[in-house]
C-alpha cells in the first residue's frame, strides 16, 4: 500500500487524485492540504473532494504532515510546488509534480533538490500526450525545415498560465528534433503587419473559454498538404490516473529529477 499526500486537495485536480486513490487498491490517502487561510482546513480531505467521508483533515502546511507519506502528488501552483518539493526533499519523500507556469528558474531548483529524493515533474500526466510529446519529436524530424509547425491549444477560463505548459512541451521537443532554439524561433500569436512568416518560426497560439478540460492540436504545414496531430481531454480523470502510475513508479526510483516519458519507458 502506497501512502500518498495530496496538495491542492480542494482543487479540481486535487479532487479527482483524492477519488480515484479510494478507488484504487493499492493507494492510501495519508494527508492532504490546502493554502493558509482556505475554507477547507480542517475539513475531511474526501468530503471536499466529494469522495466521501476518508478520515483524514486537510491541513495548511505540508511540512506538517510530511512523514506520514511515501509520496507527495502536488498540482498547485509555481510558488507553492517549489516550498513543498524543498520539504519532500528534507524528509527523503518522493514526489509527483503536474503543475504548469514553472520557470527555468524553477526547473534548475528542482534538479537540484532532486538530487536528493526522486521526483516526476511533468507539464501533463496524461499518457496519450506524453506519447505525443515522443511521436511530435520523429515526426519533426523526418518532415524537416520545409513544413511549417503552429501549435493550438484551448483550456477552461480558469487557468492562470499561457501558453499551456503541454503546448510548450510541445513546442520544445518539436525545436529540439529541428536544431531550433525555442527562445529565438517562438513566435505567441500575430497581430498587426508582422511581414511574412519566417521559415523558422514555431508557433503557439493560446484560447481561454468556459470549461474546456484541455485540447492541443500541431499542424505541420507543407506546400499541397498539411498533418494535423490533435489530443483532446475529455475530463481531468486521465491526468489523474497519470499522476498515480506516476507515483506507482517513482517510489522505487533513486533521488532524479524524472517526466513521464521516464515512467513510460520512452527515452
Amino acid at each position: 500500500m502506497i501512502k500518498a499526500i495530496v496538495t491542492g486537495a480542494a482543487g479540481r485536480m486535487g479532487g479527482r487524485i483524492i477519488n480515484l486513490i479510494k478507488e484504487t487498491g493499492d493507494f492510501k490517502l495519508v494527508g492532504a492540504t490546502e493554502r493558509p487561510g482556505h475554507l477547507a482546513i480542517g475539513k475531511d480531505a474526501g468530503e471536499v473532494a466529494g469522495a466521501g467521508h476518508l478520515g483524514v483533515s486537510v491541513a495548511d502546511d505540508l511540512s506538517k504532515i510530511i512523514k506520514e507519506g511515501q509520496v507527495v502528488l502536488d498540482f498547485t501552483t509555481p510558488e507553492a510546488s517549489r516550498r513543498h518539493l524543498e520539504i519532500t526533499s528534507e524528509a527523503g519523500v518522493a514526489a509527483v509534480i503536474g503543475t504548469t507556469g514553472l520557470s527555468k528558474e524553477d526547473m534548475e531548483r528542482a534538479r537540484a533538490l532532486a538530487s536528493r529524493v526522486p521526483c516526476v515533474l511533468s507539464p501533463n500526466m496524461s499518457v496519450g500526450v506524453n506519447v505525443l510529446f515522443k511521436a511530435l519529436g520523429e515526426i519533426a524530424q523526418t518532415l524537416g525545415d520545409d513544413y511549417d509547425v503552429e501549435i493550438f491549444e484551448a483550456h477552461h477560463h480558469f487557468k492562470k498560465d499561457a501558453p499551456s505548459g503541454t503546448a510548450m512541451r510541445m513546442a520544445q521537443e518539436i525545436a529540439a528534433a529541428l536544431g531550433r532554439d525555442l527562445e529565438k524561433v517562438g513566435v505567441y500569436g500575430r497581430k498587426g503587419m508582422v511581414g511574412e512568416r519566417k521559415k523558422e518560426e514555431i508557433g503557439v497560439h493560446t484560447i481561454r473559454a468556459g470549461d474546456i478540460v484541455g485540447e492541443h492540436t500541431v499542424i505541420f504545414g507543407g506546400m499541397g498538404e498539411r498533418i494535423e496531430v490533435t489530443h483532446r481531454a475529455h475530463s481531468r480523470d486521465n491526468f489523474a490516473r497519470g499522476a498515480l502510475r506516476a507515483a506507482r513508479w517513482v517510489v522505487l526510483q533513486r533521488p532524479g529529477l524524472y517526466d513521464m516519458l521516464d515512467v513510460l519507458g520512452l527515452k
